[in-house]
């Protein structure tokens, strides 16, 4: 992934394995948990390498990537995360995890010109936290990371060089590695992009680098002349037009142990909260059984392994910004991502770059969504179209319905903790239509505070139960405000609901917004709630794009399926907001 920094900014861009082949495949023995801060645990066996390329793979799920760390620019701590530490990889391990892929990114510790030496100190580093990860008894991955966009991607106008620099790297790398595990796989590149290319140009310049990568790491002997090394398509996209290029490439080396890795973020306008992309809806999942039909019938299929080495989503989770995924929208994709992955055959290995494990205290940041991840690895979990039902606080109480979607498994009940809600009084199932009846939605509203009154569970035969939060809410309330192209802050009264989108155009119909080529404009980008401070926030980036003098109405929807009007004005640098 390029650029995701923490905690200042971030960016992000735009998979089933064979569970009995994983369960007698893999780590040779049980590793000890270092406790933090110890160093003295004895090291683990290493893993055992299958017979076969295909089954090494296999025994590598599940997958973590160490992201925003080695990588980070300059230096590893640069975007926010702490020192690497041997307890960290404790806890990846003790966590389920079989591998780690370990980013790194080697522009500013080498010579800026030929022979383009590493500094030691960041390649015994680099092998420092490798060796945790080995002694864990994980599979590692080492690549040449965001050094793919910072001097790679000029190889249409710099050639000479950029080659010249690209096996360097590589010599020192197979170098210092050499005699490492085979349970040690490198990576010839991150997510590699050129300059000014069409897909044709860009795939013959990679076909380039991943021939010298690979002639490079099999001549400099050792455990080298037989590691497995891993290909990824232009960009690691993992489109038809994309992977077919690959394909031709991994035949011509006629290399056995050669891996193939493309990265998976989903349907983008979900991914990142744009044009109207709010749901993990039926565009969303086909664009993911697509992408795995393709990856299987493309190279599961032709007997090569396939390494998803990034999974997620662009902008979710992210603890220092409100979320721009609805966690239950979010849970289904996760959810099916990794029954796509385990049915295709395909290795997966989570994108972390600080939003899904604590660093510092080593706990999960959303316990619920990792529980999901988890559960994915080994079966399929049911849920339902929502995840909570909304109670309109001036209306008086009814029936709500849900629509289950069990995903193969069998609905099993109602729970509010420990206590099984009873079937026709609590509520009634008539075929995948669940219905809480208004007895049941009374009692679990209370008194009917704003916001979440309680949580029900809806448990399946397999997988993890998928939560229902009863929110009682009315229908939120904006202000007149005035700003500055700065930005406006209109004071809110949310009122127990949440912010799904915006929608913005003007009176002649046009889109109002940054995104001009559609008028659902995304989420924290554009505009972005802020619940604690009773304020919604249109951004810099919004107001500014406005046309002088042109009224923009914008229409915020909710998740509670309301909706509110406002309209916005920018006279020169300054902005006014007013209610209808």
């Amino acid at each position: 992934m390029k650029g995701t920094h923490h905690p200042r900014s971030h960016r992000g861009r735009v998979l089933g394995l064979l569970l009995a082949l994983v369960a007698l495949i893999g780590p040779a023995g049980a590793t000890a948990v270092a406790a933090p801060g110890r160093q003295d645990t004895p090291p683990a066996p290493l893993p055992r390498l299958a017979a076969t390329p295909a089954q090494t793979v296999a025994a590598m799920q599940p997958g973590w990537n160490l992201g925003n760390t080695l990588d980070a620019i300059p230096d590893e701590t640069s975007w926010g995360n702490p020192l690497t530490t041997k307890a960290l990889l404790d806890t990846i391990k003790a966590q389920g995890f079989r591998s780690v892929r370990i980013p790194v990114t080697w522009t500013d510790h080498r010579s800026s010109t030929a022979p383009y030496t590493i500094d030691a100190t960041w390649m015994n580093r680099v092998k420092q936290v490798v060796d945790w990860a080995l002694a864990d008894g994980l599979y590692v991955v080492i690549n040449i990371h965001h050094d793919s966009w910072q001097w790679i991607a000029t190889m249409p106008t710099d050639h000479d060089n950029v080659l010249v620099r690209f096996k360097a790297s590589w010599n020192q790398i197979a170098a210092k590695f050499r005699d490492s595990p085979r349970s040690l796989l490198f990576e010839s590149v991150n997510e590699p992009q050129f300059n000014n290319t069409t897909d044709a140009q860009g795939n013959q310049y990679l076909d380039e680098l991943n021939t010298a990568f690979h002639t490079i790491v099999r001549q400099s002997g050792g455990n080298n002349a037989t590691r497995l090394l891993v290909l990824p398509s232009l960009g690691c996209t993992p489109s038809q037009e994309r992977i077919d290029p690959l394909v031709s490439e991994i035949r011509s080396l006629n290399d056995p142990n050669l891996v193939a890795t493309v990265h998976y973020y989903g349907w983008y306008p979900f991914s990142v909260n744009i044009a109207g992309g709010t749901q993990f809806d039926s565009t969303s999942q086909k664009d993911m059984t697509d992408t795995f039909t393709r990856i299987g019938d493309s190279l599961v299929s032709k007997g090569i392994p396939v390494y998803l080495g990034e999974y997620g989503l662009l902008n979710y989770p992210d603890y220092n910004h409100p979320a721009r995924v609805e966690q239950g929208e979010a849970l289904k994709y996760f959810e099916m991502l990794g029954h796509q992955a385990r049915t295709t055959g395909v290795t997966t290995a989570l994108w972390d770059a600080f939003n899904f494990l604590n660093r510092s205290t080593f706990q999960w940041r959303e316990p619920v969504l990792i529980n999901q991840i988890k559960s994915s690895w080994t079966t399929r979990s049911g849920n339902a179209s929502s995840d909570r039902v909304f109670l309109a606080k001036s209306s008086a109480i009814t029936a709500r319905t849900l629509t289950l979607n069990p995903n193969g498994t069998n609905f099993q009940g109602l729970w509010q903790g420990g206590t099984k809600l009873a079937q026709g009084r609590d509520y009634t199932v008539s075929g995948n239509q669940l219905t809480l009846t208004a007895t049941a939605l009374t009692r679990l509203a209370g008194n009917r505070a704003y916001g979440i009154n309680s949580t029900v569970e809806a448990r399946f035969s397999r997988g993890v139960p998928w939560r229902i939060h009863v929110t009682t809410y009315d229908r939120p309330e904006l202000s007149n405000a005035s700003g500055t192209t700065s930005g406006l802050t209109v004071p809110t009264q949310y009122r127990g609901d949440q912010l799904a989108t915006m929608e913005a155009r003007y009176a002649d119909g046009g889109n109002a917004g940054p995104t001009d080529w559609t008028p659902f404009q995304e989420f924290n980008e554009a505009f972005s709630p802020d619940y604690g401070g009773n304020a919604l926030v249109l951004t810099s980036k919004f107001v500014t794009s406005l046309r002088d003098d042109a009224q923009a109405t914008l229409t915020f929807h909710f998740w509670s399926g309301a909706s509110v009007s406002y309209r916005v004005t920018r006279s020169g640098s300054t902005v006014t907001g007013v209610v209808g």
